[in-house]
């Protein structure tokens, strides 16, 4: 069968590598240059299955409000007259309960592991190199309430069998050494061992030279204007150049543009863009610089050991599909580094970057059939794109092929979203 991905990034890529491992024609289309261009080129560089939770949670809305107050404020809203965030932000509180949090928790932990574990026979059976690491993640507690409450947390973590480690001072400069340095910011934290660490751009360059190896078609440069239909199916992928593509199955994986794709055909897809950036700066002293990741709870930002470099990621900004390097956004990526790190490298030399997460508002990805026999999704993983790439991968080439996935995949389909979430 000739599956026809729309989507180069990390989603796309994984899902053209499993679909060409199941025997299929592969051919991949993405406006960009090459792959992986887009919100896969620099994002934290987490591969968190232990952080594997929604935002919708009870406490969210509170706690979203004390956010959006703080100079360095995690979450930003712009004022907007946007109808549609509107509806996908009730759509978010309406899953701020205990009981769609633990679904939703339950669905992306099942995914996360599932993705972490497919990962890694990957990289056993191809020796595929991107600045990995698997020395876990630690999350900083710059305040005793904060430690306090590490056991609302760990709770949620003996749920799902995750294993972690608290931490006094001590422990955490153990795990982190540098963390000797700034012993005083902080009073303790939770680590996580199982987490990975990775360059979700390298991985996914890499990943795509595997792929042509197994004769799957990049093209890209090629700007998708609209997808034709007929009698409950998909007949063609219309290019900004009025060129008519066709193939016999097709995987929608434009993370946040995927709905404006899809809404002409009657889906709504509930993906909104949150924005996220990031500081990627050079080591300058390795004693000096994170070993792994280290997500600071104040800030919510995340420092990972990516090679030579450091990469600092977080905020989540709705502002629609603004690309805007924000100014106010790098202050507070530069101080999280400069208080945790200093002198391991430096924030005035680093790259700054921002990109489209497409989130959801239950948390968890849409991947899957749609009500056209030959439409499939694979979109809606939010800030764990990179976390949760080889899982959806695996899982949407089953589908399409018409296997059984190794873990239940219904309820991650568009159709949950037919029933009150």
């Amino acid at each position: 069968m000739h599956v026809m991905i729309l989507g180069g990034g990390v989603v796309g890529v994984t899902s053209a590598y499993y679909l060409a491992r199941a025997g299929h024609q592969v051919t991949v289309l993405d406006r960009q240059p090459g792959a992986g261009l887009e919100t896969s080129f620099a994002n934290a560089g987490q591969i968190s299955p232990g952080y594997s939770a929604p935002w919708a949670a009870p406490g969210i809305p509170v706690k979203a409000l004390k956010w959006l107050m703080m100079r360095h404020r995690p979450l930003v809203m712009w004022p907007r007259v946007e109808p549609r965030l509107y509806g996908w932000l009730a759509r978010m509180l309406a899953n701020c309960t205990e009981e769609a949090y633990a679904r939703n928790k339950g669905r992306m932990v099942r995914l996360a592991e599932f993705s972490r574990d497919a990962l890694r026979e990957l990289r056993a059976e191809t020796g595929i190199a991107y600045d990995h690491r698997e020395k876990g993640t630690l999350q900083i507690f710059r305040t005793a309430k904060q430690l306090d409450q590490v056991g609302n947390d760990t709770a949620v973590l003996d749920a799902y069998g995750v294993p972690y480690e608290v931490l006094d001072v001590a422990g955490c400069i153990r795990a982190e050494p540098a963390l000797a340095r700034v012993g005083a910011t902080i009073v303790g934290g939770l680590r996580l061992p199982a987490d990975e660490t990775g360059d979700a751009y390298l991985f996914t360059t890499s990943l795509a030279a595997l792929c042509e190896k197994l004769g799957v078609t990049f093209r890209y440069g090629t700007a998708i204007a609209g997808l034709r239909d007929a009698g409950g199916s998909v007949t063609g992928i219309v290019t900004a150049t009025g060129e008519v593509l066709t193939a016999d199955a097709y995987v929608a994986a434009m993370g946040s543009y995927t709905p404006m794709l899809l809404r002409p055909l009657g889906i709504d897809l509930p993906v909104y863009p949150v924005k996220g950036y990031s500081l990627t700066l050079p080591v300058m002293d390795p004693e000096g610089a994170p070993v792994s990741t280290v997500m600071d709870e104040t800030f919510k930002v995340g420092i990972t050991r990516l090679g030579d470099r450091i990469r600092v990621g977080g905020t989540a900004e709705l502002a629609g599909f603004s690309h805007t390097l924000r100014g106010p956004r790098r202050a507070t990526l530069e101080r999280s580094v400069r208080d945790l790190f200093p002198g391991g490298g430096d924030p005035t030399a680093g790259t700054f970057w921002t990109g489209l997460r497409p989130m959801t508002p239950d948390g968890t990805p849409i991947v899957g059939p749609t009500r056209f026999a030959n439409l499939f999704t694979n979109t809606g993983h939010g800030t764990l794109g990179w976390t949760m790439a080889c899982g959806s991968g695996r899982m949407l080439a089953d589908v399409v092929s018409g296997s059984a996935p190794p873990i239940p995949a219904a309820d991650f389909a568009l159709a949950r979203y037919a029933r009150a979430v």
